[in-house]
C-alpha cells in the first residue's frame, strides 16, 4: 500500500525531504506531561502511553534502561496492529540514522590502531571521489561539518526509490550521486547533518584496511560488544520476530511500511538493524568508550553546536560520530534516527554503566511532525531522568 501523499515516502535522516529508507496531535490521555512523572516503571509507561494514543501517536513504544546489571524493559502499544502483542526486547527494528553510530565506531577503533588519521583527508583516502571533496578530513564526516551535499536528496536517487522502493543499490557507489557537484560550505566552517558523510567515513574504514564494512562492523563492534541481533542487511525484509513500523495519519488506518525500502540505499548513513537490547548494550558501550582509548575518547567528545536528525532530548551537541544531551537531570551521549515506520533515541552514561533506549513505531522529525516531536523529546528526557536517578519535572 502506497504512503499517502501527507507523510512522504522520503525519511528524514538528513535535513531534507529524502527516502532514507533504506536502509531512512493531542494526547487522549490528556496533554503532555499530563501523565504522574518520576521513576516508577508504571509512571514511565504512563508517558509512553501517552505518546500511542495520540491520533498521530505510534502504534508501539518500547524502552530498555540499563544500570550495570540490572535491565528494565517498558512498553506501550503493540508491535504488530491487529494483534495484541506488546513490543519485546528480543523483536528486531530499523535503527535509521542511529546507525551513523556503529559507523563512528568502527572508524575511531581504526584511529586508535593507528591504520586511520582524523586529519586524513578525501584526496589521500579515496582518492577516486571528486578532487573538489579532497581536503576533506575523517574528522569533519564525523563532525557533520565536511560540506559534502547529500547523495539522499538527489533528484536521481529519490526518482529510482519511488519507481522501486526495493531497489538494490550498489552502496560503495551512492555518492555517484552527488559526484558532480561542488562541496556545500568550506570544510570545517559549519555544521550541516548529511547522510554523505557516514558512506564515506565506511569507505574510508574500507580503503586502509581492504576488507568491506560489514566485516569491520562484525570484528569491531558486533563481537566485542556480544551484539549477536544486530546486522547490516542489504534488502528489504526483517528478521523475525520485528517489530512492525507504520505511517500513521489521524483518521486513517495505520500503513504498515516495515519493509516498504531497501536497506542498501542507507547502508552506513542508515542501514542497520538491531533489537531494542542489542541496541540499548551496543549504546552503553559506546557511549562509555569501552571501544576506543581514553585519547580517542578525548577527541570524540570534541563538542560543537549541532543537532541529531530528529533531535534529541535538551540541548543537543555534536561530537565525532556521537551526540552530547544535556538534559535537566544531567548529560548523556548516544544518537538518533528517523525512517518510514520508526524513531530511535539511545544513550548511555559517560562511564558507560547505564544506558537508555527509546524506540517506537512511526517516523517522527520536526517537518511532518514537529508536536509530536516535542512531545516525544520531553518522554525521553524523563527516561533520562529516570536512568540518572534525577528528580522528576516538577
Amino acid at each position: 500500500m502506497p504512503l499517502r501523499s501527507r507523510r512522504s515516502p522520503l525519511s528524514r535522516q538528513g535535513g531534507r525531504a529524502l527516502v532514507m529508507l533504506l536502509a531512512a496531535s493531542l494526547a487522549l490521555a490528556g496533554p503532555a506531561g499530563a501523565a504522574p512523572r518520576g521513576n516508577g516503571d508504571e509512571a514511565l509507561r504512563n508517558r509512553l502511553r501517552e505518546l500511542v494514543n495520540r491520533p498521530d501517536g505510534p502504534p508501539g513504544a518500547i524502552a530498555v534502561l540499563r544500570d550495570g546489571g540490572r535491565v528494565r524493559v517498558i512498553q506501550a502499544g503493540v508491535a504488530e496492529v491487529g494483534t495484541r502483542r506488546e513490543p519485546r526486547a528480543t523483536d528486531h527494528m530499523r535503527l535509521a540514522s542511529a546507525s551513523k553510530a556503529y559507523s563512528g565506531a568502527v572508524a575511531l577503533r581504526l584511529v586508535d590502531r593507528g591504520l586511520l588519521g582524523l586529519d586524513d583527508t578525501i584526496a589521500r583516502r579515496l582518492p577516486t571521489l571528486p578532487a573538489v571533496w579532497g581536503d576533506v578530513t575523517l574528522r569533519q564526516l564525523l563532525h557533520h561539518t565536511s560540506g559534502l551535499p547529500d547523495y539522499s536528496a538527489a533528484p536521481e536517487f529519490v526518482d529510482l526509490i519511488r519507481a522501486d522502493p526495493h531497489r538494490v543499490f550498489d552502496s560503495r557507489h551512492l555518492l555517484d550521486f552527488v559526484a558532480d557537484q561542488d562541496l556545500e560550505f568550506a570544510p570545517g566552517s559549519r555544521y550541516h547533518y548529511s547522510n554523505s558523510d557516514n558512506i564515506a567515513v565506511a569507505l574510508m574504514t574500507e580503503a586502509v584496511t581492504g576488507q568491506r564494512y560489514e566485516d569491520l562492523l562484525a570484528s569491531k563492534v558486533f563481537r566485542p560488544l556480544g551484539l549477536a541481533h544486530t546486522s547490516l542487511p542489504a534488502g528489504y525484509r526483517l528478521p523475525n520476530p520485528y517489530l512492525h513500523g507504520y505511517d500513521v495519519e489521524p483518521g486513517s488506518p495505520p500503513q504498515d511500511v516495515s519493509t516498504l525500502f531497501g536497506a542498501s540505499g542507507a547502508w552506513a548513513s542508515g542501514g542497520m538493524v538491531a533489537t531494542p537490547a542489542d541496541f540499548n548494550t551496543f549504546m552503553a558501550g559506546y557511549a562509555g568508550g569501552k571501544l576506543i582509548s581514553e585519547a580517542t575518547r578525548k577527541q570524540q567528545r570534541s563538542f560543537i553546536a549541532g543537532a541529531s536528525e530528529p533531535a534529541g532530548p535538551g540541548t543537543n551537541r555534536a561530537g565525532l560520530g556521537i551526540f552530547a544531551y544535556k538534559t535537566r537531570c544531567g548529560v548523556v551521549y548516544g544518537h538518533t534516527g528517523n525512517t518510514a515506520g520508526y524513531t530511535q533515541f539511545g544513550a548511555g552514561t559517560p562511564d558507560g554503566r547505564r544506558s537508555v533506549t527509546l524506540s517506537i513505531t512511526s517516523q517522527v522529525n520536526q517537518e511532518n511532525t514537529p508536536d509530536l516531536l516535542g512531545h516525544l523529546r520531553d518522554v525521553e528526557e524523563d527516561f533520562v531522568c529516570a536512568l540518572l536517578g534525577s528528580p522528576s519535572k516538577p
